[in-house]
């Protein structure tokens, strides 16, 4: 799986980047078949401080994509793994009805 990494107007810590690929790559034991993932990091303004993060993954036949606001990057970050994980789980269950579906149960 492929992931990239965008700051957009400032420059990201190493240790959030670290943070960031070790959660995202945790995804692949909900799908196998995630064929990459952008990470896009940004802040409003530096009075108000809230901070985005916006994780967009390619699945085979989809895009799933999760915003999210917080006063901190990785809480901002944490929540889309969470967002993302549902929509994968989600997509996992509708994948399996429709094989058995198809087998006839």
């Amino acid at each position: 799986m492929n992931i990239s990494i965008t700051a957009r107007k400032f420059k990201a810590h190493p240790t959030l980047k670290e943070y960031i690929n070790l959660e995202v790559s945790s995804l692949t034991r909900f799908n196998e078949s995630i064929l990459s993932a952008e990470v896009i990091l940004s802040f409003q303004n530096n009075k108000d401080s809230i901070k985005t993060a916006e994780i967009i993954m390619h699945v085979p036949g989809q895009i799933l994509t999760a915003i999210e606001h917080s006063d901190d990057f990785k809480k901002s970050v944490g929540a889309s793994i969470e967002k993302i994980t549902r929509q994968l789980q989600k997509l996992k269950t509708k994948r399996e009805i429709k094989v058995n579906d198809k087998a006839g149960f």
